[in-house]
């Protein structure tokens, strides 16, 4: 299985990032899919979820109206949109896979089965 991130880099702030992540060696579609950024000095935290039909999606309140997570199954992708980036931003950004069924521990990072390597996101004021 490999996740592999893209798309990340330096942006001003109130700038716009979009981060995808590719999918292979999985049924893509039979998976969670979430992002996770970790900045550093600090744990990782959680920042967005959707379900394998993108039917439910969670934020975490300190990105919730600025990022939109999608995905699409047919291509193995998932991605997300940052609008209105802040300086707290700044994190090295993650994408990670979920097994069905666990849908209610999602912001818990430790549950997830697979992880990209991340992609360096920085914002600068």
């Amino acid at each position: 299985v490999q996740l592999a991130e893209s798309g990340g880099g330096l942006v001003q702030a109130g700038g716009s990032l979009r981060l995808s992540c590719s999918a292979s060696g999985l049924t893509f579609s039979a998976y969670v899919m979430g992002w996770f950024r970790q900045a550093p000095g600090k744990e990782r935290e959680f920042v967005a979820a959707i379900t394998r039909s993108e039917e439910i999606i969670d934020y975490a309140d300190s990105v919730k109206g600025r990022f939109t997570i999608s995905r699409d199954n047919a291509k193995n992708l998932v991605s997300l949109q940052m609008n209105s980036v802040k300086p707290e931003d700044t994190a090295l950004y993650y994408c990670a896979a979920l097994a069905a069924g666990r849908w209610s521990r999602r912001r818990w990072d430790q549950i997830y089965d697979y992880w990209g390597q991340g992609t360096q996101v920085t914002v600068s004021s």
